[in-house]
């Protein structure tokens, strides 16, 4: 059994969230309406220096955007940190990030897509509770439904002791517990044999993605399988698979790719929880204990996520 999590303190109206760019480059605008949006929860919000620059393929050099998340940890006057989006770029900051220092001044940390690399991280380095879930550019700027922020909120709040997900569907049937580890399938796989990967063994394993074809989702769960780890898992629990272009064609493919691999599993797999790209996104505590109840179709959390 793995060593109960690190866990950062709640956060209460007022608070400061630093929002950082360790992936993408970041559209100002879009940026400016999601702090607006966080501001209008009650937070104060203090944004990177360099949130808003731009590399080859990246928001600028990989040395300042690990400089500038590591900063954000350490500095005393925020509260917590959310990315500003995904895209690509997060795991290239890694081996440059001390995950050490990290864990001694744990801190509510959001994020989801690429910043999947940085949750593994902080899960498996650092020991901490850490939070798939919306970011600032991305979906607070687009917008939240508001059982997705109410959730969110009460969750980060410490008002949320436990909570229920539902599936749309059961693929195995039965009952597991164990700590929810994952995110967004293509960088849980790429992360596979590297010192930055998920602790698999016993965990309830979270996957997601977005604009991936059949072929591809199927071929990284055949990685997962092929590399050992869907044999280590108490349980798989899928959020959204969209495919690109929204077509309704590979949808069914990918249905049918994940039914078959799942089907060669011998540990419950739920379906269609409400989490990821393309979904009402809310956020999941990962690093926590959870039930998985195939025959409830059910995702329960069984304990906070925070330290009140």
């Amino acid at each position: 059994m793995s060593q109960p999590k690190i866990k950062p303190r709640a956060l209460k109206p007022g608070d400061t969230i630093g929002v950082v760019s360790a992936a993408s480059p970041v559209d100002r605008e879009h940026l400016e309406r999601g702090v607006a949006a966080l501001k209008s929860l009650g937070f104060r919000v203090k944004v990177s220096r360099h949130a808003l620059d731009r590399g080859a393929i990246v928001a600028g050099f990989d040395a300042v955007r690990a400089a500038e998340l590591q900063a954000f940890f350490a500095d005393p006057e925020v509260d917590a940190i959310f990315a500003a989006r995904g895209g690509y770029g997060a795991g290239r900051i890694l081996p440059l990030l001390d995950f050490d220092a990290i864990a001694r001044t744990p801190k509510v940390f959001m994020g989801f897509s690429d910043a999947t690399f940085i949750l593994s991280a902080l899960l498996g380095r650092a020991g901490m509770v850490c939070f798939h879930g919306p970011m600032v550019a991305m979906d607070f700027a687009r917008g939240l439904g508001e059982a997705s922020v109410d959730h969110l909120r009460r969750l980060l709040a410490g008002e949320t002791a436990s909570f229920e997900l539902p599936a749309r569907a059961a693929l195995r049937a039965g009952v597991a517990e164990g700590e929810v580890v994952g995110g967004c399938l293509s960088m849980v796989a790429a992360a596979i044999g590297t010192p930055y990967a998920p602790p698999f063994d016993g965990a309830i394993l979270f996957l997601e993605d977005t604009g991936e074809k059949a072929y591809r989702i199927d071929r990284m769960l055949v990685q997962l399988a092929q590399a050992g780890v869907l044999e280590r898992v108490a349980a798989v629990v899928f959020g959204a698979l969209r495919p690109p272009d929204g077509s309704e064609t590979e949808l069914r493919l990918i249905g049918g790719c994940v039914a078959e691999q799942m089907a060669r599993l011998d540990c419950p797999v739920l379906s269609g929880i409400e989490a990821g790209h393309g979904s009402a996104n809310f956020t999941i505590p990962l690093g926590v204990r959870a039930r998985v109840d195939a025959a409830a179709r059910r995702l329960s959390f069984l304990e906070p996520a925070v330290v009140v």
